[in-house]
């Protein structure tokens, strides 16, 4: 729900300055909005209204009025912790989660943060003490940047919001370009694709006061410490989390539908909630469709379903305003298709739930260790990762450097360290790839090896190779990348989504449980699927990821799509970041059958189309009105 924006500084002019920042977030708050102005601050908000429909408006005091909080986000226990509040004295206003959290600061300060479960960006300002107080959720399922410009702190939910600000200095960050290209986002460590512009880091918090900055960590994964359980009772344990946390995600004064693809997440999360309304999107490639696919799951458990199919002529139309509202260039494929399943969402519900989280938490992804279909290989692997850990990383370096035979991908990366092969789910562009193709000017930048550094560097004490795949990707891909998208993409059309297996609670569970029962000979996240199957048919359950397939192979050699990017590889403004010849040879290669490179011709089609939006046109792109097929 919602989106907030704010600034410090002493200057004239807060009310038509915040006023302008808020405009450009509307989308994020179509309902109402609001704002708080003193000498040294400014806070607005845009209200998508989802509970205590008429008393929730945005900012709320505290009993004196010294303390405001504007908010984006839902706090799932918050009625507990109000009655809690309510027994310790204080005074509430209103039924909104949001009072929880301002009330919850005056009594707790920052433990408050140990005390709730939910997705959340928020900002308390003291008006006696001129500090400023703010917090993201523990996974970075609500966005939250900062900037500090031309004596201005500036924060909110999304970077556009900086823009109408008179202190706010546009400017590309170079070195961001060069990781983009292997990783398909922007993989930095707190910078953006924006200069000076920064994330507040997924489970953190920050204060504000006389132009000091103070930025602090108050949660993090543990997978060190295991529990001991059998199989059967994790599937058990599993089954119980899950459903409790959808129970808590349909906290609301509105209907809660879900997202539903063909996969085994989304699919858990719509046979619990039984929504009135779900939602699925698909191709016309005729190959393999999404929504068909999705719909004979709702027939089997007797459930609404809209489907609607999407063809390459809508996705380019739309690519611009995708890219503008992801903030960032991003060129995971799934972007177009999540734009429109959310659209056609929103025309029906103001929330749903989704599948978001359970790849990361029970080890889902193919690229943790699981590139055979061959069940033979896939027991020694399982076999040989009791090896001691030096003879493991001896044995998997070998087969590393082995000529390549069926399964020798499977058991290097089972054996072998995880830092010194995995960075997530997308390698585009190698780095030496990236270097041929960009300018001298964009060569410089961090490499892949330091960005990855960081986080491994906190997996030290980690026994588990899957474990600290699973560490990186809650830090890396999934704040960066996954849960992005979804919020932005979302968001673009007033659409709430909650993700109930990505929750703290479900999180202290799945910490706990050995990696055997997750990744092995069977599958992939096992005991996830088999607590899955309890509400699933059997064919659901064990299905293969795909995630969403977007057809770009084919509209990059149709004639229609094959113009679209020639008409961006040739622009003169591209020639500042690529070798233009070169690209030009990726796109050809591609359109006349020599190679398929599809994902490194999206990536640079995806940059060059966000440098457009926000560089050269400078404009909010236009959308026409959406005619969706429907199946």
């Amino acid at each position: 729900m919602c989106g907030i924006v704010g600034f410090v500084n002493d200057k004239d002019n807060k009310k038509t300055i915040v006023n302008a920042m808020m405009d450009r977030i509307v989308h994020r708050g179509p309902n109402s909005s609001g704002d708080y102005i003193d000498q040294h601050i400014a806070l607005g908000f845009r209200r998508l209204s989802i509970i205590d429909l008429e008393g929730g408006t945005q900012p709320i005091y505290n009993e004196d009025r010294t303390k405001i909080i504007i908010f984006n986000g839902e706090i799932y226990n918050y009625q507990p912790l109000r009655e809690e509040l309510i027994a310790a004295g204080h005074v509430f206003q209103t039924h909104a989660d949001t009072e929880v959290l301002l009330h919850g600061y005056e009594e707790w300060g920052t433990e408050l943060l140990q005390k709730i479960r939910g997705m959340f960006a928020f900002a308390i300002w003291d008006n006696e003490t001129n500090e400023l107080f703010g917090a993201r959720d523990h996974f970075g399922i609500k966005p939250y940047y900062y900037t500090e410009m031309n004596g201005t702190f500036m924060f909110g939910s999304e970077i556009k919001s900086f823009l109408p600000h008179p202190d706010f200095h546009k400017e590309l960050n170079k070195s961001a370009l060069k990781p983009y290209m292997t990783f398909q986002y922007s993989p930095l460590n707190g910078e953006t694709f924006f200069k000076d512009v920064y994330r507040l880091p997924e489970g953190h918090y920050f204060t504000y006061k006389n132009g000091h900055l103070d930025i602090r960590q108050y949660w993090d994964a543990d997978f060190e410490t295991k529990q001991s359980h059998s199989r059967q009772e994790w599937i058990e344990k599993i089954d119980e989390t899950v459903q409790a946390s959808i129970a808590a995600h349909t906290i609301s004064d509105v209907e809660v539908g879900s997202f539903l693809s063909s996969g085994v997440d989304s699919s858990y999360v719509t046979s619990v909630l039984k929504p009135d309304h779900s939602f699925s999107i698909g191709f016309d490639d005729k190959t393999y469709n999404e929504a068909i696919e999705a719909r004979k799951l709702t027939e089997l458990l007797d459930l609404d379903n809209t489907a609607a199919v999407i063809d390459g002529d809508m996705s380019f139309k739309a690519f611009p305003l995708i890219q503008y509202h992801l903030d960032e260039p991003d060129s995971n494929p799934s972007c177009v298709p999540l734009y429109f399943l959310a659209n056609l969402a929103s025309k029906s519900v103001r929330v749903v739930q989704s599948g978001e989280g359970a790849d990361e938490l029970f080890a889902g992804y193919q690229t943790y260790g699981f590139h055979t279909n061959s069940k033979f290989i896939r027991v020694i692997a399982q076999g040989l990762k009791k090896l001691p850990k030096g003879t493991r990383y001896h044995l998997g370096r070998t087969i590393g450097k082995m000529r390549n035979f069926h399964g020798r991908i499977h058991l290097y990366e089972s054996l072998a360290p995880a830092k010194e092969y995995f960075i997530g789910h997308a390698r585009v562009f190698e780095e030496n790839e990236a270097t041929e193709v960009l300018t001298k000017e964009y060569q410089q930048a961090l490499s892949v090896n330091e960005i990855m550094s960081v986080h491994y560097a906190k997996t030290e004490n980690i026994e588990d190779e899957v474990n600290k795949m699973q560490y990186v990707d809650l830090h890396q891909w999934m704040p960066k990348d996954i849960l992005l998208k979804a919020d932005k993409l979302s968001m673009a059309s007033s659409l709430e989504v909650r993700v109930p297996l990505l929750d703290i609670e479900v999180m202290k569970l799945a910490q706990q449980i050995p990696s055997k029962f997750l990744l092995n000979q069977n599958n992939t996240k096992d005991v996830f699927r088999q607590a899955a199957n309890k509400h699933l048919p059997e064919e659901w359950s064990n299905r293969v990821k795909l995630g969403f397939p977007v057809p770009i192979k084919a509209w990059l050699k149709e004639e229609h799509g094959y113009k679209q990017v020639k008409e961006l590889f040739e622009a003169d403004f591209a020639k500042e970041f690529f070798d233009q010849e070169k690209i030009m040879n990726l796109l050809n290669d591609h359109h006349e059958g020599r190679k398929e490179e599809q994902r490194k011709i999206w990536t640079i089609f995806s940059f060059l189309t966000w440098y457009k939006v926000y560089f050269i046109d400078e404009e909010i792109p236009k959308m026409e009105t959406i005619n969706y097929v429907t199946v």
